[in-house]
């Protein structure tokens, strides 16, 4: 539905290329074809009649767009209330007048943050106007420069801002129905994690990827800690590994160049392509202000504000929803923004004022139905999150606030007609901890009796396979020609190993890792004698019993042939009961430990946790629970509430004892952003394990290897676990119990699947690892795990002379391995774990999970 602009913009010439530039680009543009960079800089340029074929160009795409989505010619909106929870913040941006002072608020008689009943009053009158949409906007960490922030926030006993807007989000949702959009500004991983429960959508502009603006005196960001570029696409990342409906935007003509704001639009064009969550991208025009360092900056002129959304519309495509904010431009002019390709005119509000540009009311719904029906389409209200999100519901719509949306949300994901908001209770999912699906495990772990070699929703769960392999090949993460042929460097760091292994270099440690030939059989000769030095002879195994208590998760691994979704076949959920009938049935066989883990279900409560290792606990007092990833205690410490450390102990007192150091892969956030969508980051992991050790819960230690990584890869993980256990050891606390390295198993693992990793480790590479371990991790862990399930019995007896010196537990159901295509099995018996020692002359002995020797009488 293209509109006629030529009497809009005047033929002018473009600033910086030649015209013969800019009709290539827009010659390319209307065959289809993909434009890069410069094609994208010289488009920017374009006026007069170009800027009539680039906006032509871009509503096709816009109109391709909604019909694929299954709404053609409809443009949307969402009623908001504004809701400035506070506007203090630490940055100094050169634009802004929404900030203030802790001296001005007081001169005006107001508090350093709306208090709960401004709040609810805010929201409450919105919901009367029909309202849906609650948008907390705020400044950045405003504790973090003044201490008056500070101090109002311990008075009301909250630790930061954003504990103070996750509560207000809760209230908003309880008391008024409303459905929070949170722009607290810059967040952390865990942080967003903490805040998904309680608002459908997040946003934050990333405003311009250019490092000059932010680092050049002067500049609009300047002196603003986060406007760094860096830090805000990491931001919009982090919200795709969350699967959080995310809405970023531009700001254009703060000073950037148009080479610079093409560079930023291609940004998040590759953040939306690889994760899905960007949900709408606001491309907002820059309004001088008075009192501000840019208040002589001149307005950004119609025509290259045009171009910039025209532009925007090409490059992102049809899918990503293209928002320009409708009261900074003269209402007549909205008509050339939809003739470039908008489809949405974001948050307008009956009731507050835009609280960023104040001195620019919103037009009335009113007039801008009217406007929008004049260009020939049909204004709709929408929600926060947007349609395609809202009807996908699971993993972009937290269950505790599902209902919530779905009180107000029509069968097309958009406002239902007349709906006014109730409040409802915001809680934990319905239903307790309860069987679902398939119990069954001998049959649902069967691959061969799956219903099919891939989850159901394959194509999408994981994010874009083609940007992912782009990512891979940007990154180099691929990088494995790592092969040192250099014979004197290889002894020089094997005498080097020799003298100190704890203490190696990381040169060092890569030349032994990368070790092929009679330098491979060196290293392992070395790690298998300071295995016997420091353990002996003797080969450990405990017998104990995995439990993966449901395979039901949304996080998006993509490694994973384990997890489901909760409506496909092969899911399943055991109940409280049926757990503890597996550590009944375990015991009674003579086990000592049940190791217990599951998928990221979004409908398990977060207390699920403790109820489990209580159940066990109740019922087999004795049997040592060793359960719960670092991973699952991030996802029950989002659902409780509790911080990490409050959670552990709570975890404890219900009957936990040790946790496996599992989620790690590998702590390199560029591979492990490659390996999942939405783990958890390395600092994280290393957080969580730290804790628990701090507060006496002992962990295990991983490592899955042979996929996405390399050896530098695996040495700077050694390193870090090494690093870990100097701290415990320091603060006499025994913290890691052992490490293991986990080959990675190729055959059903997405990740392969696509064309994306390579098909796990060699033998080589194998035993570098085990013996590297060994070596890199002396002096600080002391046992070596090598896994019988994922190498069998002749690679286990390989790395037991390796350096190795335990080969873990009898099992007796292993799901993980199994589903993605292990061919080792899932159980062995005692007698058959004592053949795998006798078979290299290895004494073999039963332990305790801490690798106290097991009497039999236990």
């Amino acid at each position: 539905m293209p509109c006629s602009l030529g009497s809009l913009f005047p033929m002018t010439a473009p600033i910086s290329v030649t015209p013969q530039q800019v009709r290539r680009g827009l010659a390319r543009a209307e065959r289809g074809a993909a434009l890069d960079h410069d094609e994208a800089t010289a488009l920017l340029h374009a006026r007069g009649e170009d800027l009539v074929r680039l906006t032509a160009v871009a509503a096709r795409i816009r109109d391709k767009g909604l019909e694929d989505a299954g709404r053609p010619g409809v443009i949307t909106f969402s009623p908001k209330v504004f809701i400035p929870i506070t506007q203090l913040c630490r940055d100094k941006c050169h634009y802004c007048t929404f900030v203030e002072t802790p001296g001005q608020l007081q001169r005006a008689g107001r508090g350093m943050f709306l208090s709960p009943d401004e709040i609810l009053t805010i929201a409450r009158e919105g919901a009367a106007l029909g309202c849906t949409e609650a948008l907390f906007t705020l400044g950045d960490r405003p504790e973090d420069r003044w201490p008056e922030a500070q101090a109002w926030l311990d008075e009301q006993g909250y630790d930061s801002t954003l504990a103070y807007v996750r509560a207000m989000s809760i209230r908003v949702l309880e008391e008024t129905g409303l459905l929070p959009h949170l722009n607290p500004g810059v967040m952390s991983w865990e942080e967003m994690n903490r805040l998904k429960p309680v608002a459908p959508s997040m946003g934050m502009m990333l405003e311009n990827t250019s490092r000059r603006i932010f680092e050049t005196k002067g500049e609009a960001h300047y002196g603003s800690p986060d406007k760094d570029p860096d830090v805000r696409l990491r931001v919009l990342e982090d919200a795709g590994r969350l699967s959080i409906p995310f809405t970023t935007g531009l700001l254009i003509g703060i000073g950037e160049t148009l080479e610079e704001r093409a560079e930023s639009i291609l940004a998040l064009r590759r953040i939306a392509r690889q994760y899905g969550n960007v949900q709408e991208v606001i491309i907002q025009n820059f309004r001088a202000k008075p009192d501000t360092a840019m208040r002589h900056t001149d307005d950004l002129a119609l025509d290259e504000y045009v171009a910039a959304i025209a532009v925007a519309r090409i490059l992102l495509g049809p899918k990503v929803r293209l928002q320009a904010p409708p009261n900074l431009v003269d209402l007549a002019e909205c008509t050339a923004l939809l003739g470039a390709g908008v489809d949405d005119w974001g948050g307008v509000s009956p009731l507050t004022p835009d609280h960023v540009n104040p001195e620019r009311p919103w037009p009335s719904l009113d007039r801008l139905r009217d406007l929008t029906a004049s260009a020939g389409f049909t204004l709709k209200a929408r929600l926060t999150a947007h349609p395609e999100y809202v009807r996908a519901g699971e993993p972009w719509i937290d269950p505790r606030i599902s209902g919530h949306v779905a009180a107000l949300a029509d069968d097309d994901g958009l406002v239902r007609d007349g709906v006014k908001p109730v409040g409802m209770p915001w809680q934990e999912p319905d239903g307790g901890f309860a069987s679902v699906g398939r119990t069954d495990l001998h049959s649902a772990v069967d691959t061969e009796g799956r219903s099919a070699d891939r989850r159901s929703d394959f194509e999408n769960v994981y994010g874009d396979w083609d940007e992912l392999k782009d990512s891979i090949l940007r990154s180099n993460a691929h990088g494995f020609n790592m092969k040192i042929r250099a014979t004197r460097s290889g002894l020089s760091a094997l005498r080097a190993a020799e003298k100190d292994p704890g203490n190696l270099s990381d040169e060092h440690a890569l030349t032994l890792m990368t070790a092929e030939g009679e330098l491979l059989d060196q290293v392992v000769a070395l790690a298998d004698q300071l295995r016997r030095d420091t353990v002996g002879d003797e080969v450990t195994y405990v017998v104990n019993r995995n439990i993966n208590f449901t395979n039901v998760c949304y996080v998006g691994c993509r490694f994973c042939a384990f997890a489901q979704r909760r409506t496909d076949e092969d899911a399943y959920s055991l109940s409280l009961d049926e757990v503890a009938d597996r550590a009944e049935e375990a015991w009674k066989l003579g086990a000592s430990e049940v190791c217990m883990q599951g998928g990221i279900d979004p409908e398990l409560p977060g207390t699920a946790y403790f109820d489990i290792a209580a159940a066990v606990k109740k019922r087999v007092p004795g049997m040592h629970v060793h359960a719960f990833s670092p991973m699952e205690i991030v996802n029950g410490s989002s659902r409780t509430g509790l911080s990490f450390e409050d959670f552990l102990i709570k975890a404890r007192e219900s009957g936990l004892d040790t946790i496996p150091g599992t989620a790690a892969e590998i702590l390199d956030d560029e591979v492990r952003w490659v390996l999942t969508k939405g783990k958890l980051p390395t600092k994280t992991w290393i957080e969580i394990v730290s804790t628990a050790h701090r507060v006496g819960i002992r962990s295990s230690s991983t490592m899955m290897y042979g996929h996405v990584d390399n050896p530098r890869h695996w040495v700077a993980h050694l390193k870090v676990l090494s690093g870990m256990q100097q701290r415990n050891i320091d603060q006499g606390i025994p913290g890691f119990t052992e490490f293991v390295p986990l080959p990675f198993v190729h055959h059903s693992a997405p990740i392969y699947l696509a064309g994306v990793a390579r098909p796990g480790p060699t033998l080589r590479d194998n035993l570098a690892v085990h013996a590297m371990a060994r070596i890199l991790l002396h002096g600080r862990i002391d046992n070596i795990q090598t896994s019988w399930v994922k190498l069998g019995t002749d690679g286990t007896r390989a790395m037991l002379n390796a350096g190795a010196n335990d080969v873990g537990g009898t099992l007796m159901e292993e799901t993980i391995s199994r589903m993605a295509g292990s061919e080792y099995g899932s159980a062995k018996t005692v007698e058959e774990l004592i053949e795998i020692g006798a078979g290299i002359g290895r004494p073999v002995v039963e332990r305790t999970t801490t690798y106290a020797r097991r009497r039999p009488a236990e």
